[in-house]
């Protein structure tokens, strides 16, 4: 095996670092072993993280089963929950990366030789993930699982209730009562926003990227099976290092297919799309948007999973998780088979044993899907030269034509939705708010959400170079690129110009003439960012457009 805790720990001139590490309870036995970093986004900001340190401690006892020794260590993570809706959504892409940058610094610090990364919600993810693809250092992937569905009125609700029921309360549909009742019982556990949100999403797509154990995405938070799958996960660790096993072995182009095939088949966050491409641009695959279309329309969608759809991730482990939606794909040929996985074995290998049972109406199959063709539509267009991305599930208009009604800013995109000042037929424009704009390409479910609550979910079109969350619903546009910050045409839009949205031709158009187009460009200029400091500056100087995955890899001449 080739160990890099050589170099720190063997020999005369490291008895100073033998001896840090003897500080801490180690003995001469536990240094001559592989070393482990054993990553998790453990705190107490959300209750997708605030269990991860005791799954670390599962994962710590299955590294040292497997004859290696364990170092713990966390990253930061933003709960875009409470982060929602105000300034402090700016920072979570950008902790995406910071993530990524402190696992990154805290194995290369200590030359730790292999790396097991346990994170919970949205960010977490994709930044763990980003830097496993980075180091290429021999890594595993276990996700902190889904909370469990809340109760109200006899239904299952998730935190995705509680946002649109704020829009239903402004109008007069709902009592405050009702509100504070259904905050009450919305998220009854820890663990990650219970439908196919972001980290659900994610955490189907390590499945499939072959980054994590087979059956590891679905259990919940809460649950023995998800304490079982930290430790089995943590010895596996030995398996990969013996083997030589790498990230830039098993993500491969192929098997980026493979993760866009299942966030299309599972009706998954838009978000997929930035972070599949940030993760590729970590590893050096040429991974386009164009591929994600490509994709999408070979792809049937076959869970029927909130938000477009009914069910949850617990329901979706009840019918047998992931492997059943990989299985369902597979047998129709649309994954590609022979792509290596962190068990050492190819993903047709480890679903040899999973049988299709009858899996509806959480899980239908390829036969008779709900939808012939996936649900992360890539649309492009005068509006978005670059491109930009809609979740079609739960969508029944395929074109929709409205006057635009621009605003600068979220805040004041939901003060005028709050107001009622959005009618049936407008498009709300955001802009300002992609990755430089932002800066930080806030997700906009508290604007999306309102809007759904007060019945204009189906009415109403949004448009933006920001993003949305997992459980944004409705004829909702992001990513829109160029972005506004740098002179996209979404900068050039007025009160009252004509969008058309066509999503069978996949069109995004601002219907104005060239030459008034001409003009407004020749007299646009950028606004100016109030963030001359700090992380969001940094960030705001090194970001890339959306349809690069937002990251910040510098690019070098």
């Amino acid at each position: 095996m080739e160990l890099i805790s050589r170099t720190v720990v063997d020999g005369p001139a490291r008895a100073p670092h033998r001896a840090m590490y003897k500080a801490m309870g180690l003995n001469d036995d536990d240094l001559s072993k592989p070393i482990v970093g054993v990553s998790s986004t453990c705190n107490e900001a959300t209750p997708c993280n605030i269990h991860l340190g005791d799954l670390a401690q599962h994962s710590k006892a299955g590294v040292r089963a497997s004859g290696c020794t364990p170092r713990e260590f966390t990253a930061i993570s933003v709960s875009d929950g409470i982060a929602m809706g105000h300034e402090g959504m700016k920072t979570s892409l950008v902790s995406r990366e910071i993530i990524a940058d402190s696992i990154e610094i805290m194995m290369r610090a200590h030359g730790y030789d292999a790396l097991v990364g346990i994170s919970g919600c949205d960010k977490s993810l994709p930044g763990t993930i980003m830097a496993m693809a980075r180091l290429n250092l021999p890594s595993i992937f276990v996700y902190g699982g889904t909370i469990l569905p809340g109760t109200w009125n006899g239904k299952q609700v998730t935190i995705q209730d509680v946002y649109e029921a704020v829009g239903s309360f402004e109008a007069g549909k709902i009592k405050m009562e009702d509100l504070k009742n259904l905050e009450d019982v919305a998220c009854p556990s820890a663990g990650s926003c219970g439908g196919m949100y972001t980290a659900n999403t994610m955490a189907c797509i390590s499945e499939a990227l072959g980054m994590a154990l087979p059956g590891s995405a679905s259990p919940p938070a809460l649950s023995e099976r998800r304490n079982k799958i930290c430790y089995e996960t943590g010895k596996q660790i030995i398996s990969l290092l013996e083997n030589n096993i790498r990230p830039r072995d098993i993500l491969t182009f192929e098997a980026f297919e493979n993760a866009i095939a299942i966030a299309n088949a599972i009706g998954g966050s838009t978000n997929a799309v930035l972070h599949l491409l940030a993760i590729s641009k970590e590893i050096g695959v040429k991974l386009e948007l164009k591929d994600f279309e490509r994709i999408r329309k070979a792809t049937p969608h076959i869970a029927d999973t909130r938000p477009g759809g009914l069910y949850v991730m617990v329901d979706l482990d009840r019918v047998g998780g992931v492997p059943i939606i990989l299985k369902n794909l597979l047998k129709k040929g649309l994954l590609n088979s022979g792509t290596l996985t962190v068990t050492g074995k190819t993903l047709k290998q480890n679903l040899e044993n999973v049988s299709l049972m009858n899996s509806e109406p959480v899980v239908y199959s390829c036969d008779k899907p709900l939808h012939h063709e996936g649900t992360l539509k890539i649309l492009k267009g005068t509006l978005a030269p670059e491109g930009a991305v809609i979740k079609i599930a739960g969508l029944q208009k395929k074109k929709f034509e409205g006057n635009a009604k621009v605003f600068n800013s979220e805040e004041n995109a939901f003060d005028a939705i709050s107001e009622q000042k959005i009618h049936k037929g407008d498009v709300v424009v955001i802009r300002y708010e992609g990755p430089k704009g932002g800066p930080g390409m806030r997700e906009m479910l508290a604007v999306t959400a309102a809007l759904v609550g007060q019945g204009l979910g189906s009415d109403v079109a949004m448009v933006t170079d920001g993003r949305f969350s997992g459980a944004t619903r409705g004829f909702m546009i992001g990513h829109v690129s160029p972005e506004a910050m740098v002179g996209g045409p979404i900068s050039l839009i007025k009160n009252g110009d004509k969008i058309s949205i066509d999503l069978q031709k996949g069109n995004i158009d601002l219907n104005i003439s060239h030459i008034e187009l001409t003009k407004r460009r020749k007299a646009w200029k950028p606004i100016k960012s109030k963030y001359k400091e700090g992380v969001l500056a940094k960030y705001m100087l090194l970001a890339r457009s959306a349809s690069e995955g937002a990251v910040t890899i510098p690019q070098f001449n």
